[in-house]
């Protein structure tokens, strides 16, 4: 498929045909990155038949730059710092710990609203695919496989649309096998490889949740 993708439904359609190679398997668990990460992970349930269940993170973004990642946050205490951003920036350790009490209030908020009372599954002796609808600097997904890590899968495997190959060299030296069927050579951010990248509402949330629960 060539960029850009029409949304991240047919992204989730060309990423599923590149996991074809995990078809078939019983010990798969599917663990999207609310929001963007579900609509795309649900579709690599469906060609999969997977259970989908969520990580969530958080980005530590630089004041006034938010959409520069210094860092990021996963639930279960988890965290990740991107040292070269802190540094470069001159970022101290009470604008880091101000921010992520900010976004933590936030994770808990998405854990409530999301997941509600359910379980948390077990991740032990399986093969978690985490899902999201790109990557750029990768911190949201290295916290998200901290995070699977310290839960003793059998094999972790990163699955996205599309992603820039630095950071996808960084995140080979981290799990099992990523895969991602579009490696521009020129990336700024993950919207400009979509035509329809609109931001996901709780409430498409909570319709995409429901269509993952019948699949199972």
């Amino acid at each position: 498929m060539k960029l850009p993708y029409l949304d991240r439904t047919s992204a989730g359609q060309a990423l599923a045909a590149a996991l074809g190679d995990y078809q078939g398997r019983d010990d798969l668990m599917v663990l999207a990155l609310p929001r963007g990460g579900v609509p795309v992970a649900l579709e690599v349930c469906r060609v999969l038949k997977a259970p989908l269940d969520l990580m969530i993170v958080r980005k530590l973004g630089v004041p006034g730059h938010e959409e520069l990642a210094m860092g990021a946050i996963a639930s279960g205490g988890f965290r990740v710092i991107n040292q070269d951003v802190v540094n470069y920036q001159r970022i101290g350790d009470e604008v880091i710990e101000r921010v992520a009490e900010k976004e933590q209030a936030e994770l808990q908020r998405r854990l409530r609203k999301y997941r509600g009372d359910k379980p948390w599954p077990s991740l032990a002796d399986k093969c978690v695919i985490l899902v999201d609808d790109g990557i750029a600097t990768g911190a949201t997904m290295q916290v998200a496989i901290k995070a699977v890590c310290a839960e003793s899968p059998s094999a972790v495997v990163v699955a996205v649309p599309v992603a820039p190959a630095s950071t996808l060299h960084l995140l080979r030296q981290r799990v099992i096998d990523v895969v991602c069927p579009e490696v521009p050579q020129t990336f700024y951010a993950i919207g400009q490889f979509y035509v329809d990248f609109h931001q996901v509402s709780d409430e498409e949330m909570a319709g995409l949740m429901q269509q993952a629960s019948r699949l199972e």
